[in-house]
């Protein structure tokens, strides 16, 4: 599913492995390679948890927009 591709993009451009992220996320690392290559959906905490650790959208996660700024909080 090419859906997640900027979740492995993101990942690979801080050079941070799939295990650094796993942790972050409170998952193993098998659970978190699921989620990159779409085996798993990915629950909606953990994507609002993933696109505020990168300091993007979830749009931008889910490949909707190209813009990465994520929405202003209210």
């Amino acid at each position: 599913m090419a859906v997640y591709k900027r979740l492995r993009e993101l990942r690979e451009d801080r050079d941070l492995t799939q295990t650094y992220i796993a942790n972050m996320l409170h998952v193993n690392q098998k659970t978190y390679s699921r989620y990159e290559t779409g085996e798993h959906a990915i629950p909606l905490e953990q994507l609002c948890k993933i696109a505020d650790f990168y300091k993007v959208s979830t749009d931008y996660l889910l490949d909707r927009t190209d813009v990465k700024k994520p929405y202003p909080k209210k």
